[in-house]
């Protein structure tokens, strides 16, 4: 049994905080009521107030919430004026006075305006929600990141780990969260109620999830894991309907084939690295014939790399799609130094190495379209991951194994370039 059930309950139950029953009316305009919300001093009023300004913003249309971002973006601004003759006064004389003064000051007052929305019963999903609708109006209206920042920094602490709750889903969870589950899958569509059974219930079938009391119906992210004897090579043989289900004591792998971040508002707000790890504890203790962690994953940036470096492939050509992608994993990079890859820059960060890479492993769709159904295992060395996260991070290196490196060797042979990687690939032997 899972560790944390009694927490996340006694955790939901104190602060799982509900709406209240009745809308409170308000004649006035949104931004008077976000005005009158930042003088308010008695607290049942500011509960009144916050619910008031939420309930209104749900109702309002596209042209409206454009207004209602430009009204928090310009004017609960910082006053950049006041703050560099506070930032003088503090340089000359930092006595905690001053100290006081410049650090209230170099607060936006919408940052204030949102942790008060944030005390109304309900009010940390709609604030999720709000979040949804300011990243889609960002490529229009690209100044509006002040105010995204300002959101993000709130919501990064409102959702630190600590207040995270990690839950098991199963067959026998709510209704109401495995129909989340199959909503929120992005990574292998779940086409039926039977298909997610064949995820959920049978022995060697686990599906972990985080929550937060503050919305303890919605799921922020999950992932699947299948319990496997060796290291998959295609997600059709994770998810056929013919497979034959065995007993989780005999499984030596555990395979993550599927993590899907649920809540768009939360872009940003990181909880993968913390979910796999807590997962891989979990499972080590409670399943200690589990001696490997690795996962199954897509490759999406592949072809369209492919296309953009005008490399010539063919399906027909399995080991010579297979020496592209092992290129493409170690070689290309974004303008940062990291891989180009999200998935690579996702697991590599988090600790993992590039261990096998499988063509023919993804036939659905999507897996064609975006690496001729190409598939790669990441690797998770229980006794590695510090080591590989510092390495990463400090020196963009990207650890694979020999078989991998060689892979991405004859892909640069083939193309003409050099028969060696570069320094910042040479990495040890897996």
């Amino acid at each position: 049994m899972l560790a944390s059930t009694t927490l996340s309950d006694l955790l939901s139950t104190l602060l799982d905080r509900r709406p209240f029953g009745r809308k409170f009316e308000d004649g006035r305009e949104i931004k008077e009521i976000c005005l009158a919300l930042q003088t308010e001093s008695d607290e049942t009023s500011g509960w009144k107030l916050a619910s008031t300004i939420l309930n209104r913003y749900r109702m309002l249309d596209r042209d409206r919430k454009i207004a209602f971002f430009e009204f928090l973006n310009d004017e609960l601004d910082l006053d950049a004026a006041r703050v560099a003759d506070l930032a003088n006064t503090y340089g000359s004389d930092p006595s905690p006075k001053n100290f006081r003064a410049l650090s209230k000051a170099s607060e936006p007052r919408r940052q204030a305006l949102f942790r008060q929305l944030n005390e109304a019963p309900g009010a940390t999903a709609q604030i999720v929600r709000l979040r949804r609708d300011l990243l889609a109006l960002l490529e229009e209206r690209p100044e509006f990141a002040r105010t995204d920042h300002d959101i993000v920094h709130l919501l990064r602490s409102w959702f630190n780990r600590g207040f995270l709750v990690m839950r098991q889903i199963n067959w026998e969870s709510p209704a109401s969260i495995l129909e989340k589950i199959i909503a929120y899958e992005a990574v292998h569509e779940i086409g039926t109620w039977d298909d997610l059974r064949r995820r959920l219930q049978p022995t060697d079938r686990r599906c972990f999830a985080f929550f937060h009391p503050a919305m303890p119906d919605e799921p922020l992210i999950f992932v699947e894991v299948a319990l496997t004897c060796g290291v998959p090579n295609s997600i059709q043989s994770v998810l056929s309907e013919e497979r034959e289900a065995m007993d989780a004591e005999d499984a030596d792998t555990a395979v993550f084939y599927s993590i899907s971040n649920c809540q768009a508002g939360l872009a940003g707000v990181s909880f993968g690295n913390s979910l796999i790890k807590q997962v891989v504890r979990d499972l080590s203790h409670d399943l200690p014939n589990i001696r490997a962690f690795v996962t199954l994953s897509p490759i999406p940036g592949l072809m369209r790399w492919l296309k953009n470096e005008g490399t010539p492939h063919s399906g027909d050509d399995p080991r010579g799609i297979e020496r592209l992608a092992a290129k493409y994993l170690l070689d290309a990079k974004a303008a940062d130094g990291l891989p180009l890859d999200p998935v690579a820059r996702f697991h590599l960060g988090n600790g993992a190495i590039v261990h096998a890479i499988h063509s023919d492993a993804d036939h659905s769709e999507s897996g064609l379209v975006r690496s001729s159904g190409v598939m790669v295992n990441y690797k998770y060395d229980l006794s590695r991951i510090a080591q590989n996260t510092l390495r990463f991070s400090k020196r963009r290196e990207v650890v694979a194994t020999s078989s991998v490196k060689n892979l991405a060797k004859r892909a640069a042979v083939a193309s003409g370039g050099p028969a060696t990687l570069p320094i910042g690939m040479r990495t040890r032997r897996e």
